[in-house]
């Protein structure tokens, strides 16, 4: 007969649960060790590697794009007045000075206007030294009226005084001083109100004189501007420097403003780049630059680059610094080339155009 012994199934199945929990506890840890661990290394042949040691230096970036040399001052002259041009006395690529009479205009309304206007102001000048002489005799006029009613005034003063005395000793009747006395305060009266009208006339005066001075300086102002139109029939240089452009011919008939002249100071260039667009961004404001002309190297910086995009392409001014060597003219060849080490790097070498562009990045840290 078979005895039942519940402890030794108890025991069984505990003892699975112990194996149990720590196969399961090592499955969880191993899983976890795997996942710590970094992907294997590659390995390369030795013979295709090359061994250096890392260094920090400059990352360097070329940008290209053409330019050329222009004046930086440069000054256009524009006709004052309607006229024709009669000569031309200048031609272009001659030196001038700021009183250089490059053109000659004609335009007879001008003239006349400029004798009409020397004529008002004249005119105005002998109305105001005439109104001038009229107010100081009138007030001349009133000043002797004032002067009268202050001696008539000062005379019965002096008659009541008298009266007065003798009047006491009833040696006049008390009526008669009465009199004399009402005849004082009108005198008084009188002189008070002609110190008014003297203290008003002046100031008339000046309202009246302001009034002809505003007007007289009107003329003269339309006299000058007259004038400037007259002086400006002989057109000059206004700078000293190079004319340029003379984009007029003798005989041509000109409307006011129209350009007459260019003329720049051929000493006093910049450099105008054209960078492209995806490149320009490189460039900065301020950053130390030379211009390569092939005849030697000049310093510059970068002045300005344009905002706006043209054809593609975003203009970059470069002042120049350095002295420039001879030959260079506007409209030349040059390049420029910024060798600092912590800034970007340009370069332009000479061509029929400004050809290229070199532009680096700062140093790069390995």
């Amino acid at each position: 007969m078979d005895i039942a012994r519940p402890e030794l199934k108890k025991r069984k199945r505990r003892r699975q649960i112990l194996v149990g929990g720590a196969l399961g506890i090592l499955v969880i840890a191993g899983a976890i060790g795997i996942m710590a661990l970094g992907p294997a290394m590659p390995s390369v042949e030795r013979s295709s590697v090359l061994v250096d040691t890392v260094k920090r230096g400059e990352l360097l970036r070329e940008v290209r794009g053409p330019g050329t040399l222009v004046p930086k001052e440069i000054r256009w002259i524009a006709a004052e007045t309607s006229a024709r041009v009669e000569r031309i006395l200048v031609k272009p690529g001659a030196e001038v000075d700021a009183d250089t009479v490059i053109l000659e205009l004609s335009n007879p309304e001008v003239d006349d206007q400029l004798l009409a206007a020397k004529t008002a102001l004249t005119a105005a000048q002998s109305d105001l030294a005439a109104k001038r002489t009229e107010l100081q005799s009138r007030l001349l006029d009133q000043q002797a009226a004032q002067a009268q009613a202050k001696t008539d005034y000062e005379t019965a003063r002096m008659q009541a005084e008298s009266e007065k005395t003798v009047a006491e000793k009833g040696i006049i009747p008390a009526v008669q001083y009465k009199k004399s006395l009402v005849v004082l305060e009108q005198l008084k009266y009188r002189v008070d109100i002609e110190q008014q009208r003297v203290a008003e006339f002046r100031r008339n005066i000046t309202a009246q004189l302001a009034a002809e001075k505003a007007r007289l300086d009107q003329l003269a102002n339309t006299r000058d501007l007259r004038q400037r139109q007259a002086d400006g029939l002989q057109v000059r240089a206004g700078i000293a420097g190079v004319l340029q452009r003379v984009p007029v011919e003798e005989g041509q008939q000109v409307d006011a403003g129209s350009n007459l002249a260019r003329v720049a100071r051929p000493g006093d260039l910049m450099a105008e780049l054209r960078i492209a667009e995806t490149q320009a961004k490189d460039i900065i404001i301020g950053q130390p630059a030379r211009i390569d002309t092939r005849n030697g190297i000049v310093e510059g910086k970068v002045l300005r680059v344009d905002p706006a995009v043209q054809n593609g392409t975003v203009q970059v001014d470069v002042e120049l610094e350095g002295k420039l060597p001879a030959g260079a003219r506007p409209r030349s060849v040059s390049g420029w080339h910024d060798r600092d080490r912590a800034s970007r790097r340009c370069a332009l070498r000479r061509s029929p155009r400004l050809r290229s562009a070199r532009f680096g990045s700062a140093p790069v840290q390995g």
